[in-house]
């Protein structure tokens, strides 16, 4: 993706906002919004957003499984099996 086509000034957006939507929703590709020359917005699609939002739950997801690790806080998975499975019986 080249970035410097995705860049429009806010009277851009303004003026053909309708156009903007919809290329949106087609390419798939942010548009960084300018004013006063200076990056001031990103748009993306939902779909886009929606991505990116998971995409980040997961990476958190792993970091903190990575911080667990370095602090050893973790234990063998048969034990944890035999915990939940400890629990459901009595349940």
């Amino acid at each position: 993706m080249q970035y410097s086509a995705q860049i429009k000034p806010i009277s851009f957006l303004k003026a053909h906002a309708a156009e903007v939507f919809q290329r949106l929703g087609e390419n798939r590709e942010a548009l960084v919004i300018t004013q006063n020359g200076e990056a001031k917005a990103v748009l993306q699609d939902v779909a886009s957003y929606e991505e990116t939002q998971e995409t980040l739950a997961l990476l958190k997801l792993l970091a903190l499984g990575q911080r667990e690790v370095e602090e050893d806080r973790i234990r063998p998975a048969t034990a944890v099996l035999k915990g939940l499975r400890a629990r459901k019986t009595s349940a």
